[in-house]
């Protein structure tokens, strides 16, 4: 994909982001580290207190775990939602023109959802992979194959 100058691109997963801008041109891109978030997000059984409880049939015998919340994915989830409303103040402010998203797929996923209209019409591509912890020349050649 073709990455035009001034373009913002967003490389984020649950709990770490980075917003970076293109000041190279789209047949050799220079991208460069505007801004970078990251948060605090343990493991799910250091976040939860209490041991999945147990619910026990009257008729039948068997007994089966209720559903235990993630704690860690839904703080994952608050992160992707925190990072849309992020797009949302940038393009309402006319900070970009082209916007690329790279998430891993339950991160895009969750991005997709918050996606406000204005950043929909200038998301020029999306690529479905984590990508957060590579170095910006290594970014630079999975967004450009």
């Amino acid at each position: 994909m073709q990455i035009q100058n001034e373009a913002l691109v967003l490389i984020a997963d649950g709990r770490k982001l980075l917003f970076l801008r293109n000041k190279g041109d789209a047949a050799i891109p220079d991208l460069r580290v505007e801004s970078h978030h990251e948060q605090d997000n343990p493991r799910d059984r250091d976040q939860s207190g209490d041991a999945p409880s147990r619910a026990f049939s009257s008729v039948v015998t068997a007994r089966s775990a209720t559903e235990e919340t993630d704690f860690h994915q839904l703080k994952e989830d608050r992160f992707a939602v925190e990072a849309a409303e992020m797009l949302r103040k940038r393009v309402l402010a006319d900070d970009f023109e082209q916007l690329i998203i790279a998430a891993p797929p339950g991160t895009l996923s969750e991005l997709r959802k918050h996606y406000h209209k204005e950043v929909e019409q200038r998301l020029t591509g999306e690529v479905s992979e984590d990508l957060t912890n590579m170095p910006i020349p290594d970014i630079e050649r999975v967004l450009t194959e």
